[in-house]
Order: C-alpha cells, then sequence, then structure tokens
C-alpha cells in the first residue's frame, strides 16, 4: 500500500515568514473591520439609497449568513486545492465586492456586493491559520505569530467603529468600502511572492459534493435562523422551525462525514481534545464578549450620550490593552506557563469584566466606572492566542486548512449567538423596567447589566470547559524548541 501523498506540500519558500504574516494579518484585518466599520455608516446608508428599516439589516446580514456559512467549506477547500490559491482568490473576490459596494446606487446591488465580500472574506480567513501554523514550526515563534494575528482580529472591530465614524462624516459613506481596495490590491501582490505555493491534496481526497451542499445550506439556515431572532422571536415558530432544519442538515453532513470513502470533514479532527474543547471553549468565550463590544457601545451612545466617534476612542484603551498584551506578553507566558494555564488566566480576567460591568450606573464616570473595565479587557489578549494555539495544536498537517475553518465557524456562531440571545434579553429586561414606570436611562441601563451577568455566567462555563478538557499541546503541530528563534517583525 502506497504511503499517502503529503498534504500541502510547499513547492516554493516564502520570501520571509515574517512578511507572510503581515500579509495574512492585512487579510484578517480587512475582514474584521468590514463587519464593524459598516455599523456606523447605516444611517447614510438608509438615507443615501432608501432603505426600508427591514431591510436595511440585509447590509450586514448579508454579509454574515455568507462569511459564516462558508468557513468550513473554505477551509477544507483549501486543504484540497492549496491553501495560497484559495487565500488569492478570496481576496480579489473581496476587493472587486468591495468596489461593487462602493458604487452601488439601489439597496439590491449593495446586498448582493455585502454577499459576496461575505465569500471572499470566508475564502481568504478560512485558510489564513492553516498557512500560519505550516510557516511558524517552532512553538515560540508560532506564539508570537498566533498573538500578532489575533491581535489583530481583536483589534480590528474597535478600529472599524472609529474609522467608520471618521470616514463617513469627513467624506460619505461609498468610502467605508473603497478603502479596501488599495488594501485588498496590495496583499494581492504581496501574498504572490511571500506566501508559501502548496499543491493541496487534491480534490479526490475530499470532494464530497453532497457533504459540501449539506454543510453549507445547513451553516447558512442556521445562521439565517439566528440573525432573524431579534425580529420574530427566540421561541417563534420561524426561528425553531428553522433551527431544526439546521440541526437535521448538520446531522446529515456529520452521518454522511462517517460514511463516505472521502469525506469532505475528517472526524478524526473532532477526536482531539485540544481541537474539539477549544472550539467549545471558543463559542461561549465569544458569545460573552460580543456584548462586551455592542452593549457597551449601545450603552455609551444610550445612556451617557456618546457620539459615534466618542464611542470608538472610548474603548480604543481595551484595543491598546489587548494590542499590548497579545504582542507584547502572550507568546512568552504561553512559552513559560503553557496555553492552558494562561487561557485560563485570560477568562478569570475576563469574567470581571462582566462582572464590573454588571454594576455600572446610569450616571457613570468614563475614569471611574468604565476605564477599568477597558483595563481588563487584557485578558482576551491572554485568551485569544492559547485558545488559537490549543485549537490548532490538535489537527495533523493534512487539516490544518479545516481545523482553520472550523475555528473561525464557531467564532461567527458564538458571536451570532451571543448577539441575538443577549440583545434579546436585554431589550425584554428593558421593556419591564419601563412598562413598571423606569426612567429611560435606567431601564436600558437594568436590560444591559442583565446581558453583563449573563455573559459572565458563559465565561465561567468556558472556564469549566477548558479546566476540564484542555490539555497542554502535544500533538504533530507542536515542533521541538530550536535555539535562537526569529522574531515576528510584522505588528498591527
Amino acid at each position: 500500500m502506497s504511503a499517502p501523498r503529503p498534504a500541502s506540500r510547499a513547492t516554493s519558500r516564502p520570501l520571509a515568514p515574517q512578511l507572510a504574516l503581515g500579509v495574512l494579518a492585512t487579510g484578517m484585518l480587512m475582514t474584521v473591520l468590514d463587519g464593524s466599520i459598516v455599523t456606523v455608516a447605516m444611517p447614510a446608508i438608509q438615507s443615501d439609497l432608501g432603505f426600508t428599516p427591514v431591510g436595511l439589516s440585509w447590509v450586514v446580514n448579508a454579509y454574515l449568513i455568507a462569511f459564516g456559512s462558508l468557513l468550513l467549506l473554505a477551509g477544507r477547500l483549501g486543504d484540497l486545492i492549496g491553501r495560497k490559491r484559495m487565500f488569492l482568490a478570496g481576496t480579489g473576490v473581496f476587493t472587486a465586492a468591495s468596489l461593487l459596494a462602493g458604487v452601488a446606487t439601489s439597496p439590491g446591488v449593495l446586498i448582493a456586493a455585502r454577499f459576496l465580500q461575505g465569500v471572499g472574506s470566508a475564502m481568504s480567513s478560512a485558510v489564513g491559520l492553516g498557512i500560519l501554523i505550516t510557516l511558524f514550526t517552532v512553538p515560540r515563534e508560532r506564539a508570537r505569530a498566533i498573538a500578532v494575528f489575533s491581535f489583530t482580529g481583536a483589534a480590528g472591530a474597535s478600529l472599524g467603529q472609529v474609522l467608520g465614524g471618521v470616514l463617513t462624516d469627513a467624506l460619505t459613506w461609498n468610502w467605508i468600502f473603497f478603502i479596501n481596495l488599495p488594501i485588498g490590491i496590495a496583499t494581492l501582490l504581496v501574498a504572490l511572492r511571500a506566501l508559501p505555493s502548496d499543491r493541496g491534496l487534491g480534490l479526490k481526497a475530499g470532494a464530497d459534493v453532497i457533504g459540501a451542499a449539506l454543510v453549507t445550506t445547513g451553516l447558512m439556515t442556521g445562521i439565517y435562523a439566528v440573525v432573524k431572532i431579534e425580529e420574530y422571536g427566540a421561541g417563534s415558530a420561524h426561528t425553531l422551525g428553522l433551527g431544526a432544519l439546521a440541526l437535521a442538515l448538520l446531522a446529515g453532513f456529520l452521518l454522511r462525514q462517517a460514511k463516505t470513502a472521502h469525506p469532505l470533514m475528517p472526524l478524526r479532527i473532532l477526536r482531539s481534545r485540544n481541537v474539539s474543547g477549544a472550539n467549545a471553549v471558543q463559542m461561549l468565550m465569544v458569545a460573552a464578549l460580543f456584548s462586551f463590544q455592542i452593549l457597551v457601545a449601545l450603552y455609551l451612545q444610550k445612556v451617557l450620550g456618546y457620539g459615534a466617534a466618542e464611542t470608538g476612542l472610548a474603548m480604543l484603551p481595551a484595543a491598546a490593552i489587548i494590542g499590548a498584551v497579545s504582542l507584547g506578553v502572550s507568546a512568552r507566558l504561553i512559552a513559560r506557563f503553557g496555553e492552558r494555564n494562561v487561557l485560563l488566566t485570560g477568562l478569570v480576567l475576563l469574567v470581571g469584566v462582566l462582572g464590573l460591568l454588571t454594576r455600572v450606573p446610569v450616571h457613570a464616570s468614563y475614569v471611574t466606572d468604565l476605564l477599568p473595565v477597558m483595563l481588563l479587557a487584557a485578558g482576551f489578549g491572554l485568551a485569544l492566542p492559547a485558545l488559537t494555539s490549543l485549537a490548532m495544536s490538535g489537527a495533523e498537517e493534512a487539516d490544518a486548512g479545516l481545523a482553520s475553518g472550523l475555528f473561525n465557524t464557531t467564532q461567527q456562531i458564538g458571536m451570532g449567538l451571543g448577539v441575538a440571545v443577549l440583545s434579546t434579553l436585554a431589550a425584554t429586561r428593558t421593556e419591564s423596567l419601563t412598562a413598571a414606570g423606569r426612567p429611560a436611562a435606567e431601564a436600558l441601563t437594568g436590560g444591559y447589566r442583565l446581558a453583563f451577568g449573563v455573559g459572565a455566567g458563559l465565561l465561567v462555563a468556558a472556564f469549566a470547559v477548558a479546566f476540564t478538557v484542555l490539555r497542554r499541546p502535544t500533538g504533530p503541530t507542536r515542533a521541538p524548541e530550536l535555539p535562537e528563534p526569529a522574531k515576528a517583525l510584522i505588528t498591527h
């Protein structure tokens, strides 16, 4: 019996791993930035293009549905046809779709462009971590690279809010999309030389068309159900029916993967405690912390009266401390204490973030009531790089793109569930307090406090899963330590 074909064997070496890291981080930045930059410009887009209130939500939903539902498929296709090809194609689609969105003159064109942006983002971001872990095989180098990659994603959302407000106020909403053009073109040109070429396993190693249809349709249906919870309600026939259909489709996908000769997603990847455990922890953690990103911004604007740009600036200390911890100390702490211990420490700090927010007052002082919360967000700078390392540690090189796509998929599902569930809880509590005669600001604050408390509970659950399931990586992607490792030079 002949030996299996090596996975994604490199046929050329990149100019420098650090330059490749810069390309991957830039691709991640565009993806995350695009998810948040549009939210600030929504009123201007509605006024200019004549969106209805319901139709306007699809400027966000079209992107989220395409992005979240295609990540897993794109990650596996990257393993099969080559991760560099997938990254280049995705970046090209995203850049072209950004041009289409910027010149859109009708709601239909903009929604279609946003869907295509989601497709391109899924293609490029799904394989990013897979490329990264094959470039950086020394544990300390990999930890630094993952820290840069993780920080770029974590800080992108905060930067997007500030940039969206500035561009919309100074120019027009069109420029929130046009800004992607020079970045996307530069990324493509550098990626052609900087990323290693790889041939992939070949489509025959996982050309499961039926499986691809099941998983993509299942994820798309599930994400659609989640984003419409606010409109229909969590217990409505619409939500429950689509949720049941999504679960049935995904169950059918898993059954097929267990039986087919060439599975799209080999189930061996889920047997790794670190892969399955890290994805479970991430879903809980992201669901909780997306309430921080969204609900704190709403609290600043609706209760304290901040403007869009002021809100972004108020949240910049969180991005700054996350960056300082991610880039400055997380890799050293991981090398000394291990990913699991660093993750647990980060989760404890994050419980403190949402714990403090459960006590936030109606008339808050930024320095005494909110700045400590922003500084405790350093826990995210510890938790995310450690969690990313754990999630990728149990994957063989043949499955690196799949593991990357799976990790990004659970992140998107966690975000969607967090926003839908916690926003609904906050709104319900606010309505209850308003009906009881409480002032508007007090009722809003009470709703946000409830959501923050539930988010803290989700983080406690994440800590419990991490403590009981995760182990120090010993899998095939963890290479022996070498002397004098190269330092990652690219920073956000």
